[in-house]
């Protein structure tokens, strides 16, 4: 198929060059085929790379069911109703935005960056010199920090395979870098809050990179949240050299009828950590992928999360762990719980190399089933090709236990509190996992008020 694209503006009101294009493309990929074209301000290695990644996903297309990464998500509303990426900065309510900014606030944070519609909110951001770090938008390292940007870009692992981060190549217009010294430790956390303004119907392509150089250490917390109806399609690269550590958890709080899909990419230098957890409350379908490549000797990896689905929503969390030197350590503790109509599911792999010998890795899945109609599925995956290795996995899916209900009623509370306790208690095991307390306290407080909307 020879394919003409053509360009209307460039995403700061200059110019677009058309490109010609020849692949064979599939049909769902056509509409965004029509809003892509080369931005003549970018450098050249980035020309490049956008045009290669939209051949890509124009080959790809759209995953099905029939795929097994897939099989968990219908993604066909948003295959038959497209939500193109937006040129431009939508006009939106600052008042608003002001006040979901506020309501996402972590106490005691030692920066913060918001992103509004994809693109960097100066105006709601706070972002002081820090000794050792370089923190801002991925726009300004563009501008300023030019290999920074080149390596978000360049190394993005699983494109070949994974359509949504060819899309986001081809597309993204902004993000965050931020990149750490050897030996600088903060001991503080770092924000970044992802809002939708639902100024307009569109996709938000964002992309960030998260390195942290030898004996590094530092904390971050993601809040994605937003109004009416756009697909968010976020992908993070994170780089750890030998001994650092880094902790990072992400709420996914989307509007009701938003698609959320985010990918974190994660690789791993001797004796480094990394400690992820994702807390799925909102969306209409969201799905957090994690990806993490045991590259060193004796690295530690420690993925958690929940989800809590109510209504007709969709929510998926997928894991792979790639063990590929010997020593390595990976826990995994992955809580769900589903209401109403709602459908859950957890994909996870760990992999261990015949290399990688000594590998301790611990896998569980546990899940509540709340209502008849609600759907559940969990699949976790051990594939092993060393000897000497300790490993294991789990999973269960059950109903509330009626004895602790009727215990809590005997002591005189009423139903639907003993029901919220119940819930509460089950996902805070997993929450209470993240190890810095205003983190911990934040995603605590935006579970209780979920909680307390689901028994409403």
């Amino acid at each position: 198929m020879r394919s003409m694209v053509e360009g209307a503006g460039r995403r700061d009101g200059g110019a677009y060059m058309s490109a010609v294009v020849e692949f064979p493309a599939k049909p769902e990929a056509r509409d965004y085929l029509a809003c892509f074209a080369r931005d003549t301000a970018e450098p050249g290695w980035l020309a490049a790379r956008r045009q290669q990644s939209m051949t890509r996903f124009a080959e790809l297309g759209f995953p099905s069911r029939r795929s097994e990464n897939w099989r968990y998500l219908d993604l066909q509303p948003l295959q038959q109703k497209p939500l193109l990426p937006a040129r431009s900065a939508a006009r939106s309510d600052d008042a608003a935005l002001r006040e979901r900014a506020s309501e996402s606030a972590v106490a005691g944070v030692a920066a913060r960056l918001v992103l509004v519609d994809g693109r960097f909110a100066p105006a709601l951001s706070d972002i002081p010199a820090l000794s050792g770090v370089w923190f801002g938008s991925m726009a300004q390292a563009m501008r300023e920090r030019g290999e920074l940007a080149q390596a978000a870009v360049e190394d993005a692992a699983g494109e070949a395979a994974h359509p949504f981060a060819a899309l986001n190549t081809a597309f993204f217009s902004d993000g965050y870098v931020l990149d750490i010294a050897a030996g600088v430790r903060l001991d503080r956390p770092i924000e970044i809050l992802h809002l939708g303004s639902g100024a307009s119907e569109a996709s938000f392509h964002t992309r960030s990179l998260i390195s942290l150089g030898d004996g590094a250490l530092a904390t971050l917390v993601e809040t994605y949240a937003g109004q009416g109806r756009y697909w968010r399609n976020d992908v993070v690269a994170v780089r750890l050299g030998a001994g650092a550590e880094l902790s990072r958890a992400a709420l996914i709080e989307e509007a009701a009828e938003a698609v959320h899909l985010g990918q974190l990419d994660v690789a791993l230098a001797a004796k480094s950590c990394f400690d992820g957890f994702a807390l799925l409350l909102g969306g209409r379908r969201a799905r957090h992928e994690a990806s993490v490549r045991i590259a060193g000797d004796a690295a530690r990896c420690r993925l958690d999360g929940a989800y809590l689905v109510a209504g007709s929503d969709e929510a998926n969390i997928v894991t792979f762990v790639d063990h590929q030197k010997p020593g390595g350590e990976t826990r995994e503790l992955i809580k769900g719980v589903v209401a109403d109509r709602g459908h859950g599911a957890f994909q996870g792999k760990i992999t261990v190399r015949e290399q990688a010998q000594k590998t301790d890795a611990r896998q569980t899945s546990r899940n509540l089933m709340l209502g008849r109609r609600a759907i559940i599925d969990t699949k976790p995956e051990l594939e092993i090709y060393a000897d000497d290795v300790k490993c294991a996995h789990g999973a269960t899916v059950g109903e509330l236990d009626e004895t602790s209900l009727f215990y809590l009623r005997s002591r005189g509370i009423p139903d639907d509190e003993a029901r919220r306790i119940l819930i509460e208690g089950f996902l805070r095991e997993a929450v209470e996992e993240v190890e810095d307390p205003a983190v911990r306290d934040y995603l605590l407080r935006r579970l209780a008020a979920r909680l307390a909307r689901l028994e409403a």
